[in-house]
Protein backbone atom coordinates (compact mmCIF):
# COMPACT_ATOMS: atom_id res chain seq x y z
CA UNK A 1 0.00 0.00 0.00
CA UNK A 2 2.55 2.51 0.80
CA UNK A 3 4.08 2.34 -2.80
CA UNK A 4 1.02 4.65 -3.83
CA UNK A 5 2.86 7.68 -2.24
CA UNK A 6 6.06 7.08 -4.67
CA UNK A 7 3.60 5.99 -8.18
CA UNK A 8 1.61 9.20 -7.07
CA UNK A 9 4.66 11.88 -6.30
CA UNK A 10 6.67 10.46 -9.85
CA UNK A 11 3.36 11.18 -12.07
CA UNK A 12 2.76 14.46 -10.51
CA UNK A 13 6.55 15.65 -10.92
CA UNK A 14 6.15 15.02 -14.76
CA UNK A 15 4.40 17.94 -14.90
CA UNK A 16 5.93 20.22 -11.81
CA UNK A 17 9.20 20.30 -11.76
CA UNK A 18 11.80 21.49 -8.95
CA UNK A 19 9.18 22.02 -6.74
CA UNK A 20 9.07 18.45 -4.89
CA UNK A 21 8.77 19.67 -1.08
CA UNK A 22 5.48 21.41 -2.35
CA UNK A 23 3.87 18.42 -3.93
CA UNK A 24 4.96 16.29 -0.71
CA UNK A 25 3.44 18.50 1.59
CA UNK A 26 0.12 18.39 -0.50
CA UNK A 27 0.04 15.20 -0.80
CA UNK A 28 0.14 14.76 2.73
CA UNK A 29 -2.55 17.29 3.56
CA UNK A 30 -4.69 14.56 1.18
CA UNK A 31 -3.55 12.16 2.72
CA UNK A 32 -4.63 13.56 6.02
CA UNK A 33 -7.98 14.63 4.51
CA UNK A 34 -7.48 18.34 4.55
CA UNK A 35 -7.57 21.62 2.72
CA UNK A 36 -4.63 23.65 1.77
CA UNK A 37 -4.04 27.57 0.96
CA UNK A 38 -1.57 28.30 -1.44
CA UNK A 39 -0.23 31.77 -1.33
CA UNK A 40 1.36 32.89 -4.03
CA UNK A 41 1.96 35.00 -7.38
CA UNK A 42 0.27 33.96 -10.58
CA UNK A 43 1.70 31.50 -12.61
CA UNK A 44 3.71 29.34 -10.49
CA UNK A 45 1.83 26.41 -11.39
CA UNK A 46 -0.57 26.05 -9.29
CA UNK A 47 -3.62 24.65 -11.24
CA UNK A 48 -1.35 22.47 -12.84
CA UNK A 49 -0.22 20.82 -9.52
CA UNK A 50 -3.47 20.64 -8.44
CA UNK A 51 -4.75 18.95 -11.82
CA UNK A 52 -1.52 16.71 -12.05
CA UNK A 53 -2.95 15.36 -8.82
CA UNK A 54 -6.64 14.70 -10.18
CA UNK A 55 -5.14 13.03 -13.14
CA UNK A 56 -2.47 10.80 -10.90
CA UNK A 57 -5.47 9.74 -8.63
CA UNK A 58 -8.23 9.29 -10.72
CA UNK A 59 -10.47 12.05 -8.94
CA UNK A 60 -13.02 14.07 -10.61
CA UNK A 61 -11.68 17.63 -10.07
CA UNK A 62 -13.38 21.18 -11.09
CA UNK A 63 -12.14 24.28 -10.80
CA UNK A 64 -13.84 28.03 -10.02
CA UNK A 65 -12.17 31.22 -10.64
CA UNK A 66 -13.86 33.55 -7.77
CA UNK A 67 -14.77 37.22 -8.43
CA UNK A 68 -15.95 39.95 -6.42
CA UNK A 69 -20.04 38.54 -8.05
CA UNK A 70 -19.34 34.73 -6.98
CA UNK A 71 -22.37 34.15 -5.14
CA UNK A 72 -22.87 31.30 -2.63
CA UNK A 73 -24.93 29.26 -4.69
CA UNK A 74 -22.29 29.08 -7.30
CA UNK A 75 -20.23 26.75 -4.80
CA UNK A 76 -22.70 24.89 -2.83
CA UNK A 77 -25.75 24.81 -5.76
CA UNK A 78 -29.02 25.79 -5.38
CA UNK A 79 -32.73 24.37 -6.18
CA UNK A 80 -35.21 24.78 -8.72
CA UNK A 81 -38.40 23.77 -9.65
CA UNK A 82 -39.06 20.42 -11.58
CA UNK A 83 -41.53 17.58 -12.22
CA UNK A 84 -41.95 16.27 -8.98
CA UNK A 85 -40.70 18.80 -6.81
CA UNK A 86 -37.65 21.41 -6.27
CA UNK A 87 -34.64 19.61 -7.92
CA UNK A 88 -31.19 20.25 -6.68
CA UNK A 89 -28.75 21.18 -8.94
CA UNK A 90 -25.26 20.64 -7.66
CA UNK A 91 -22.65 23.50 -7.52
CA UNK A 92 -19.15 23.52 -8.10
CA UNK A 93 -18.20 21.85 -4.82
CA UNK A 94 -19.72 18.48 -5.39
CA UNK A 95 -16.61 17.19 -6.41
CA UNK A 96 -13.25 15.12 -5.13
CA UNK A 97 -10.82 18.17 -5.69
CA UNK A 98 -11.74 21.53 -6.17
CA UNK A 99 -9.40 24.07 -7.37
CA UNK A 100 -10.60 27.49 -5.74
CA UNK A 101 -8.52 30.53 -7.59
CA UNK A 102 -7.62 33.60 -5.59
CA UNK A 103 -10.42 32.81 -3.01
CA UNK A 104 -9.47 36.48 -1.50
CA UNK A 105 -11.18 38.08 -4.28
CA UNK A 106 -14.91 37.15 -3.64
CA UNK A 107 -16.86 37.98 -0.68
CA UNK A 108 -17.11 37.17 2.78
CA UNK A 109 -20.48 35.59 1.89
CA UNK A 110 -18.84 33.25 -0.44
CA UNK A 111 -15.66 32.60 1.31
CA UNK A 112 -18.10 31.48 4.06
CA UNK A 113 -20.08 29.14 2.51
CA UNK A 114 -16.99 27.34 0.78
CA UNK A 115 -15.23 27.24 4.22
CA UNK A 116 -18.55 25.64 6.23
CA UNK A 117 -18.74 22.99 3.83
CA UNK A 118 -15.09 22.26 3.88
CA UNK A 119 -15.40 21.93 7.76
CA UNK A 120 -18.36 19.87 7.37
CA UNK A 121 -18.14 17.44 4.78
CA UNK A 122 -21.85 18.48 3.31
CA UNK A 123 -23.90 21.43 2.18
CA UNK A 124 -27.47 22.23 2.94
CA UNK A 125 -30.19 23.81 0.17
CA UNK A 126 -33.51 24.39 1.18
CA UNK A 127 -33.13 22.75 4.30
CA UNK A 128 -31.74 19.55 2.58
CA UNK A 129 -28.61 18.27 3.50
CA UNK A 130 -25.91 16.81 0.57
CA UNK A 131 -22.55 15.37 1.22
CA UNK A 132 -19.63 15.78 -0.35
CA UNK A 133 -17.99 12.69 -2.28
CA UNK A 134 -15.67 11.28 -0.60
CA UNK A 135 -12.36 12.06 -0.61
CA UNK A 136 -12.92 15.46 -0.93
CA UNK A 137 -10.18 18.18 -0.58
CA UNK A 138 -9.68 21.88 -1.77
CA UNK A 139 -6.89 23.57 -3.06
CA UNK A 140 -7.32 27.32 -2.85
CA UNK A 141 -4.94 30.09 -3.92
CA UNK A 142 -4.56 33.60 -2.68
CA UNK A 143 -2.27 36.49 -4.50
CA UNK A 144 -0.29 38.34 -1.91
CA UNK A 145 0.26 41.07 -4.25
CA UNK A 146 -2.11 44.06 -4.86
CA UNK A 147 -5.08 44.29 -2.55
CA UNK A 148 -7.55 45.65 -4.81
CA UNK A 149 -10.74 43.83 -4.65
CA UNK A 150 -9.46 41.37 -2.00
CA UNK A 151 -11.14 40.52 0.97
CA UNK A 152 -8.94 38.79 3.90
CA UNK A 153 -9.88 35.38 5.18
CA UNK A 154 -10.13 35.97 8.73
CA UNK A 155 -8.17 33.96 11.25
CA UNK A 156 -11.01 31.81 12.26
CA UNK A 157 -11.43 30.86 8.38
CA UNK A 158 -7.50 30.39 8.03
CA UNK A 159 -7.79 28.06 10.92
CA UNK A 160 -10.17 25.49 8.53
CA UNK A 161 -7.25 25.04 5.91
CA UNK A 162 -4.69 22.49 7.30
CA UNK A 163 -1.63 24.12 5.58
CA UNK A 164 -0.28 27.20 3.97
CA UNK A 165 2.18 26.58 1.71
CA UNK A 166 3.74 28.42 -1.27
CA UNK A 167 4.95 27.13 -4.22
CA UNK A 168 7.60 30.28 -4.87
CA UNK A 169 9.35 31.06 -8.51
CA UNK A 170 11.31 27.79 -10.06
CA UNK A 171 15.23 28.07 -9.79
CA UNK A 172 17.27 28.94 -12.88
CA UNK A 173 17.67 25.34 -14.03
CA UNK A 174 14.31 24.17 -13.23
CA UNK A 175 13.12 27.54 -15.30
CA UNK A 176 15.34 26.22 -18.32
CA UNK A 177 13.60 22.88 -17.94
CA UNK A 178 10.00 24.52 -18.08
CA UNK A 179 10.80 26.83 -21.10
CA UNK A 180 12.16 23.44 -22.84
CA UNK A 181 9.37 20.73 -21.75
CA UNK A 182 6.30 23.28 -22.49
CA UNK A 183 8.00 24.12 -26.07
CA UNK A 184 6.32 21.31 -27.15
CA UNK A 185 3.67 19.05 -25.69
CA UNK A 186 1.99 19.66 -22.75
CA UNK A 187 3.33 17.81 -19.47
CA UNK A 188 -0.10 16.98 -18.30
CA UNK A 189 -0.83 14.75 -20.94
CA UNK A 190 2.00 12.67 -19.50
CA UNK A 191 0.53 12.31 -16.16
CA UNK A 192 -1.45 9.06 -15.95
CA UNK A 193 -3.06 7.54 -13.42
CA UNK A 194 -1.64 5.21 -10.96
CA UNK A 195 -4.49 5.37 -8.67
CA UNK A 196 -8.16 5.41 -8.18
CA UNK A 197 -10.62 6.65 -5.13
CA UNK A 198 -10.33 3.38 -3.98
CA UNK A 199 -7.09 3.43 -3.37
CA UNK A 200 -7.24 6.93 -1.76
CA UNK A 201 -9.68 6.27 0.18
CA UNK A 202 -8.05 2.95 1.82
CA UNK A 203 -4.51 5.24 2.36
CA UNK A 204 -6.35 7.28 4.08
CA UNK A 205 -7.65 4.53 6.33
CA UNK A 206 -4.30 3.29 6.65
CA UNK A 207 -3.14 7.04 7.85
CA UNK A 208 -6.48 7.32 10.89
CA UNK A 209 -4.59 4.23 11.77
CA UNK A 210 -1.03 4.84 12.71
CA UNK A 211 0.27 4.91 16.03
CA UNK A 212 1.56 8.02 17.95
CA UNK A 213 3.01 6.70 21.07
CA UNK A 214 2.32 9.38 24.05
CA UNK A 215 6.00 10.94 24.39
CA UNK A 216 5.12 12.33 20.77
CA UNK A 217 1.57 13.56 21.88
CA UNK A 218 3.12 14.92 24.66
CA UNK A 219 5.64 16.67 22.15
CA UNK A 220 2.95 18.25 20.39
CA UNK A 221 1.26 19.37 23.20
CA UNK A 222 4.63 21.40 24.52
CA UNK A 223 5.13 22.60 21.06
CA UNK A 224 1.18 23.84 21.16
CA UNK A 225 1.41 25.32 24.39
CA UNK A 226 4.99 27.15 24.09
CA UNK A 227 3.20 29.20 20.77
CA UNK A 228 0.47 30.17 23.52
CA UNK A 229 2.97 31.35 26.11
CA UNK A 230 5.15 32.97 23.03
CA UNK A 231 5.51 36.72 24.46
CA UNK A 232 5.05 38.03 20.66
CA UNK A 233 2.12 35.96 20.06
CA UNK A 234 -1.54 37.70 20.80
CA UNK A 235 -3.24 34.02 20.26
CA UNK A 236 -1.83 31.18 20.03
CA UNK A 237 -2.56 27.76 18.46
CA UNK A 238 -6.31 26.18 19.19
CA UNK A 239 -6.66 22.75 20.16
CA UNK A 240 -7.87 22.09 16.30
CA UNK A 241 -4.38 23.29 15.15
CA UNK A 242 -2.90 20.81 17.60
CA UNK A 243 -5.08 17.99 16.10
CA UNK A 244 -4.46 19.09 12.77
CA UNK A 245 -0.46 18.67 13.01
CA UNK A 246 -1.33 15.01 14.55
CA UNK A 247 -3.09 14.15 11.76
CA UNK A 248 -0.52 15.56 9.84
CA UNK A 249 2.12 13.37 10.98
CA UNK A 250 0.50 10.33 10.84
CA UNK A 251 -0.32 10.96 6.81
CA UNK A 252 3.91 12.06 6.61
CA UNK A 253 4.39 8.42 8.38
CA UNK A 254 2.90 6.87 5.97
CA UNK A 255 4.09 8.77 3.44
CA UNK A 256 7.57 7.86 4.67
CA UNK A 257 6.46 4.14 4.65
CA UNK A 258 5.50 3.78 8.41
CA UNK A 259 2.71 3.07 10.38
CA UNK A 260 3.61 5.11 13.24
CA UNK A 261 4.84 8.63 14.04
CA UNK A 262 8.57 9.80 14.98
CA UNK A 263 8.85 12.82 16.22
CA UNK A 264 10.43 14.43 13.39
CA UNK A 265 7.18 13.93 11.43
CA UNK A 266 5.58 16.13 13.47
CA UNK A 267 8.31 19.06 13.91
CA UNK A 268 8.98 19.28 9.81
CA UNK A 269 5.20 20.62 9.35
CA UNK A 270 5.28 22.24 12.43
CA UNK A 271 5.52 25.73 9.55
CA UNK A 272 3.12 25.25 7.63
CA UNK A 273 0.17 23.91 9.75
CA UNK A 274 0.96 26.12 12.58
CA UNK A 275 1.99 29.45 10.56
CA UNK A 276 -1.21 30.40 9.30
CA UNK A 277 -2.70 30.23 12.88
CA UNK A 278 -0.93 32.13 14.98
CA UNK A 279 -1.91 35.65 15.66
CA UNK A 280 1.16 38.02 16.44
CA UNK A 281 0.76 40.85 18.72
CA UNK A 282 1.82 44.04 17.87
CA UNK A 283 4.93 44.73 19.45
CA UNK A 284 6.04 41.91 16.75
CA UNK A 285 4.47 43.50 14.30
CA UNK A 286 7.01 46.61 15.20
CA UNK A 287 9.73 44.56 14.96
CA UNK A 288 8.83 42.76 12.30
CA UNK A 289 8.82 39.30 13.81
CA UNK A 290 7.50 37.19 11.40
CA UNK A 291 5.12 33.80 12.57
CA UNK A 292 8.08 31.53 10.39
CA UNK A 293 10.88 33.33 13.13
CA UNK A 294 8.66 32.31 16.30
CA UNK A 295 8.00 28.98 15.28
CA UNK A 296 11.37 28.68 14.32
CA UNK A 297 12.18 29.88 18.05
CA UNK A 298 9.47 27.21 19.35
CA UNK A 299 11.25 24.51 17.63
CA UNK A 300 14.48 25.28 19.15
CA UNK A 301 13.66 25.33 22.34
CA UNK A 302 11.30 22.38 22.54
CA UNK A 303 13.23 19.43 23.03
CA UNK A 304 12.03 16.32 21.17
CA UNK A 305 11.77 13.30 22.60
CA UNK A 306 14.98 10.70 21.83
CA UNK A 307 12.99 8.02 19.97
CA UNK A 308 14.15 5.77 17.52
CA UNK A 309 12.09 2.97 15.41
CA UNK A 310 13.41 0.05 17.86
CA UNK A 311 12.06 2.09 20.89
CA UNK A 312 8.35 2.14 19.39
Amino acid sequence: MYEITRNVLAEVKKAIVGKDDVISKVWIALLAEGHVLLEDVPGVGKTTMALAFSRALGLDTKRIQFTPDTMPSDIIGFSMPGKDGMVYQPGAIMTNLLLADEINRTSSKTQSALLEAMEEGQVTVDRVTHPLPRPFAVLATQNPVGSAGTQDLPNSQLDRFLMKLSMGYPDLQSQIHILRDRSGEDPLTRVQAVADREALCEAIRRVRAAHIADPVYDYIARLTEATRSHPMVRLGISPRGALALCRCAKAAAFAAGRDFVLPEDAAELVPYVFGHRLMLSSRAKLNDYTPEAILAQVLEETPAPAMTERTL
